[in-house]
C-alpha cells in the first residue's frame, strides 16, 4: 500500500485523526495507519481506502473477500459479536463501523469519502482487482488491437 502513518488515537476526538483522514481524501490513495490506542488497548491496523479506489477494486475484483476461516469454524458461544457503538465524530469527519465484515465507513457531510478496511482485506482486493482489469479490454481498445494485429506481416515472410 502507497504511504504509511502511525496515528496516536485518544477518545473522544483527537486532531491527528482528523488530518488522518482529510490527507487520505486528499491524496487520493491508500493509507495504511496504525491507530494506538490509550488505556493498554492494543494498537490497531487498517488500510484507509478513498472510496473512489475502493469503488474501482470492487468493480474489477470478480468476488466478494472471504470469510476468516478461524472466525467461521469457531463454535456459535465462542465467536465474538462487534459491540454496537455510537458513530465516533473526529471534526469534520464521522466514522461508522459495521458490525459485520470489520470495516469503518467515513463520512463527511454526509457522504462516504473512505473506508478503513483490514490490510488483509485491501491486499487481496487490491491483488484481485488488477489481475482482472489486466486481462480486460473495452471495446474501442480491442477493435484497435485486433485491427492492429490483421496489419502485421506474417512470421514467416
Amino acid at each position: 500500500m502507497g504511504i504509511r502513518i502511525d496515528a496516536e488515537v485518544s477518545y473522544p476526538v483527537n486532531d491527528e485523526v482528523e488530518r488522518v483522514l482529510g490527507l487520505a481524501e486528499a491524496v487520493g490513495e491508500p493509507i495504511t495507519v496504525t491507530f494506538v490506542w490509550e488505556g493498554g488497548r492494543p494498537s490497531e491496523h487498517a488500510v484507509l481506502v478513498p472510496a473512489a479506489t475502493l469503488a474501482l477494486w470492487e468493480h474489477w475484483a470478480p468476488a466478494a473477500y472471504p470469510p476468516r476461516v478461524a472466525a467461521d469454524r469457531a463454535a456459535p458461544e465462542e465467536k465474538e459479536e462487534p459491540e454496537l457503538a455510537h458513530p465516533a465524530e473526529y471534526g469534520a469527519f464521522t466514522l461508522y463501523r459495521r458490525r459485520v465484515g470489520g470495516r469503518t465507513a467515513v463520512a463527511r457531510d454526509g457522504l462516504v469519502v473512505a473506508e478503513l478496511l483490514e490490510p488483509a482485506e485491501a491486499h487481496w482486493l487490491e491483488e484481485q482487482a488488477r489481475n482482472v482489469r489486466q486481462g480486460f479490454m473495452d471495446p474501442k481498445q480491442k477493435a484497435a488491437f485486433e485491427e492492429f494485429l490483421a496489419r502485421q506481416a506474417a512470421l514467416e515472410e
